[in-house]
């Protein structure tokens, strides 16, 4: 999977990497789905050893266009992990108060502690995407920002922090599907917002911003990885791959009890 790395310096771009792309993965979708779900109960399985050991912190970035599958990397990725160290953290329009400190404030409270792996459901490059396209900001004042997050990221890795940075590609043709899809199903009318058609009509602005992250901010110490996203079960093969190697890299191990517990019964 590391050929969806982004390299420090590397020129991106977008629109001559194929969101339908499965790499060299020769199966179907169930083969898919089931590689999937065997990667998952090793997740599972390496999740909880983070968990015991307390000594590492996982940091996990999704960032993608509206219906780019976020939630569903979410569900589907990290099912069945212990929701004890695991937490999702989404950022939504700034509040006042978060709006009174530095755009990296809301941020910093909610990276993950020792033994926690937290989920980023849209993230701190918000404030170098929606500010920039929808002009929040002048261009002097987010273009610094890339080397301030590059900075914090550095900080955050150097503390101990894997950081893991996934932007889920997909086409405008298939986000055009999801939104139909979204409008078609009353179960999923609470999804569609009309916000969503006035983001699509700024698709080439945003993919320029996307394009500008990625080559900016892709370091040695927070990669980002273009998955690609059209097909939604290789979409959750990458991530799972990806994921599954960083923490086997981490070589974490179950803590050993303090107490002899060799004559001990349970009575």
């Amino acid at each position: 999977m590391d050929k969806y790395r982004v390299k420090p310096g590397a020129k991106v771009r977008l629109s001559r990497i194929d969101p339908n792309d499965k790499g060299d993965f020769k199966g179907d979708k169930k083969e898919g789905r089931e590689l999937v779900g065997k990667l998952n109960k090793e997740l599972e399985a390496l999740q909880e050893v983070l968990y015991a050991s307390q000594k590492a912190k996982v940091l996990i970035v999704l960032q993608a266009m509206d219906t780019g599958g976020k939630d569903g990397v979410i569900r589907s990725v990290f099912e069945g992990v212990n929701p004890e160290g695991v937490t999702v953290a989404a950022f939504k329009v700034p509040s006042p108060a978060e709006l009174a400190h530095d755009y990296l404030w809301r941020v910093h409270q909610v990276v993950p502690a020792k033994g926690q792996m937290t989920i980023f459901n849209r993230s701190h490059y918000e404030d170098v995407l929606v500010v920039r396209v929808h002009n929040l900001a002048p261009p002097e004042v987010w273009g610094r920002r890339f080397e301030q997050i590059n900075a914090f990221e550095k900080l955050l890795a150097e503390e101990g922090t894997t950081i893991l940075k996934f932007f889920l590609h997909i086409d405008k043709d298939e986000q055009k599907k999801r939104l139909e899809a979204r409008l078609a199903d009353p179960a999923k009318h609470w999804k569609f917002a009309l916000g969503d058609l006035k983001e699509r009509a700024l698709w080439d602005d945003y993919m320029a911003a996307y394009t500008d992250v990625l080559e900016k901010t892709s370091t040695p110490w927070a990669p980002w990885y273009i998955v690609p996203a059209n097909r939604k079960w290789y979409r959750d093969l990458v991530i799972s791959s990806v994921l599954v190697k960083a923490l086997k890299d981490l070589k974490l191990s179950y803590p050993e009890n303090k107490d002899d517990l060799s004559k001990v019964v349970v009575v």
